[in-house]
């Protein structure tokens, strides 16, 4: 018995876990004493003064600790320890000591709780707590067993877990580029049984089914979006903008969406390509996407991450300077890049016969000379106003000199190129009416293409006919003072 009972001294002291023999018997008379007083609801009760749990702990009585609980606490000795338990146990766990004490209140033999308790020099540490009034004391609460375990280093692991998940969540939310996480896996069941019927040229499967791309584009589950998201699409939140989706994505999308899919085929899970959404207002956005699935759902695609890089701006940038490198900016009209382009191209295509009109303004030079050259860009731009209402598609207009223009007529014989003409001339002399002090005058030639001839030739001859009929006119200058 002597041999048993050392033993099982011997695992109190040397137990790796903080133990603590405690007397209960003043609790539990102050508990008996509140319930003859009428007291039914212990916690709203300690809760209302906080001097009854004061009351309460005081009662308590430390009859041993072990080696592992000095250690923890930083204490030299059971004496040291107990007379500074007010340094240990502070302030700050009146919420657990509630809780541990409703537990007793209710007729619980164990008890438990999750708290931050202080070493002798200051130190907090975050621990576990468990007591049990032992058995033979259930009565008089006279043995108490507590255990405390220090989760410090746990504490310490989850609260970094939890910033470093907030941190993600800030980052996701406050993303300056549009992020969707989505869900693919229905996708991925769904081209999977694909293969699984022998089919291999996936690209010639989704041209003779294109219904197994829209069938795949509705299986696609949105899981979240960010704040950018909602902005970029004009969404007043995340409901509305989940239940427009099919305004956001449509016209070119779905084939945008099927690139992405024979990609995805191929087994390409890092994707990056320039598509075209909607706003709900309808207006256009020009995005680079990017799309991930993203490690360690490979094999299902169950999470896949969406970037949208807004480069509208850009496109418009891109559009307009594309614009400037093909157009004269006074007249609107094509420029002469774009005229010699155009004739190699039509040379290639043979889209014979081709018409080739001529026009010389003939008051340019004195109008800029006498008037200055903001009247004679009016004179650049009327021509241009001309020259857009009277040539349509396929055919276009040019500016291809200070004072000369071109008009190219594909598909065009002699006939065609004498109306056109007559349209240039007529327009001309509607536009006259409106600026009768300063009229349009120019001279005009045209010549159609002959079979094999080159398209210069056929420029050539126009050239010359426009100077045939400027010939005709030396020596009558434009009234021009009368202004």
């Amino acid at each position: 018995m002597v041999a048993r009972l050392y033993d099982i001294e011997n695992v109190f002291e040397l137990a790796p876990i903080s133990l603590w023999l405690e007397d209960y018997s003043g609790i539990r008379k102050q508990f008996d004493q509140w319930r003859a007083e009428g007291v039914t609801d212990l916690r709203s009760f300690l809760l209302e003064d906080p001097s009854r749990l004061r009351q309460c702990t005081s009662q308590i009585r430390v009859l041993q600790v072990n080696r592992q609980t000095l250690s923890l606490y930083e204490a030299a000795s059971l004496e040291s320890l107990v007379s500074n338990l007010n340094r240990v146990f502070r302030e700050d766990m009146a919420e657990s000591h509630i809780e541990e004490m409703v537990q007793l209140w209710n007729g619980s033999t164990t008890f438990e709780s999750n708290t931050i308790n202080h070493t002798l020099s200051g130190r907090p540490i975050n621990i576990q707590l468990k007591g049990r009034i032992l058995p033979g004391y259930e009565e008089s609460w006279e043995r108490v067993l507590l255990s405390i375990d220090d989760v410090t280093a746990l504490e310490d692991a989850r609260r970094q877990q939890a910033r470093e998940k907030q941190y993600a969540e800030w980052l996701f939310q406050h993303s300056p580029v549009s992020l969707w996480v989505e869900d693919f896996s229905e996708i991925k069941r769904l081209i999977d049984e694909v293969r699984e019927r022998g089919i291999t040229d996936f690209r010639v499967f989704t041209d003779v089914h294109p219904e197994f791309v829209e069938r795949c584009m509705s299986e696609i589950r949105v899981l979240d979006v960010n704040q950018e998201t909602l902005t970029l699409f004009g969404a007043p939140d995340k409901r509305t903008l989940l239940q427009n989706l099919p305004q956001i994505f449509r016209d070119e999308m779905v084939r945008h969406f099927r690139e992405q899919l024979i990609e995805l085929w191929q087994g390409t899970l890092l994707q990056r390509r320039e598509v075209v959404n909607y706003a709900l207002d309808g207006s256009v956005r020009n995005l680079l996407m990017q799309l991930a699935v993203l490690p360690g759902h490979e094999d299902d695609w169950s999470l896949v991450q969406v970037a949208l890089t807004d480069i509208t701006a850009r496109k418009k940038a891109d559009a307009y300077l594309e614009y400037l490198g093909n157009h004269d900016v006074v007249t609107q009209l094509y420029n002469r890049a774009h005229y010699v382009s155009e004739l190699k191209r039509l040379e290639r295509k043979q889209e014979y016969p081709v018409s080739i009109i001529f026009i010389d303004l003939d008051c340019l030079k004195i109008v800029n000379d006498r008037l200055g050259h903001d009247a004679g860009d009016e004179l650049l731009r009327r021509m241009g106003e001309v020259l857009n209402q009277a040539v349509s598609t396929p055919g276009h207009a040019a500016r291809i000199g200070g004072d000369e223009f071109a008009v190219v007529l594909p598909f065009t014989d002699e006939s065609g190129a004498e109306k056109v003409v007559k349209v240039i001339t007529d327009l001309t002399a509607l536009n006259n009416q409106f600026y009768s002090q300063m009229p349009l005058r120019y001279s005009i030639g045209y010549a159609t293409s002959r079979p094999g001839e080159r398209l210069d030739a056929v420029a050539r001859r126009a050239d010359l006919k426009m100077y045939e009929d400027k010939r005709t006119k030396e020596g009558t200058e434009p009234q021009l003072m009368e202004i």
